[in-house]
């Protein structure tokens, strides 16, 4: 209850990310009406998918993972910068995130796509310009990589992930969430790029 009352969004989607996810390992039929099908949307036909394919997930380990990383960044974030600014950076991430890729498979009628990484991307960057030396701990790693570190890190293997193409994830909305989040942080809020970069040189 105290998450709902001092960081409402983050506890809302989160809540309703898992719920919706959940209910659609058991019922197959809502991939089809919730997931990102960039042949439709390209053509202006079921452009609530930019929304909806963020509420689903394909797996209990694509869940666990986006849900574990949304919950470490997303409720420090929301505290920070308040829930309406929260809100704005998590949705205008998950939105945003998807236009490369419904332009670059507006061709191709059996690409789909779900889950909320690039709205977590955007998460995860924003929370970065805050706090840039926080050590964030990657599996099987024993020392913390300072935040900034990682964040590069991150973008230059989504860069190599996404020429590669050897998998069926979306590194494209990984990337895009990302700069989203970097972009819509620096626009909302006054003085952050100072104070990133003080508390990255002091």
């Amino acid at each position: 209850m105290e998450y709902l009352n001092q960081t409402p969004v983050a506890s809302l989607i989160l809540l309703f990310t898992v719920v919706t996810s959940i209910y659609a390992f058991n019922d197959p039929t809502l991939y089809g009406k919730f997931m990102l099908h960039p042949y439709s949307v390209y053509r202006k036909n079921k452009l609530y998918t930019l929304i909806t394919s963020g509420m689903i997930h394909s797996d209990w380990m694509h869940l666990i993972f986006n849900m574990m990383t949304f919950f470490f960044f997303a409720f420090t974030l929301e505290a920070q910068i308040g829930s309406f600014k929260f809100g704005l950076v998590y949705f205008a991430s998950l939105i945003l995130s998807d236009i490369p890729t419904i332009f670059r498979h507006k061709d191709d009628f059996w690409y789909n796509s779900l889950g909320a990484s690039g709205a977590i991307s955007g998460v995860l960057f924003s929370f970065i310009l805050f706090y840039p030396l926080t050590p964030l701990y990657i599996f099987f790693i024993p020392i913390g990589i300072p935040a900034v570190l990682f964040g590069g890190l991150y973008l230059l293997y989504c860069v190599y992930a996404s020429k590669q193409s050897r998998d069926n994830i979306n590194h494209d909305a990984h990337f895009f969430g990302a700069l989203t989040g970097i972009i819509i942080t620096i626009l909302i809020i006054p003085g952050i790029v100072p104070h990133f970069l003080s508390t990255l040189f002091r």
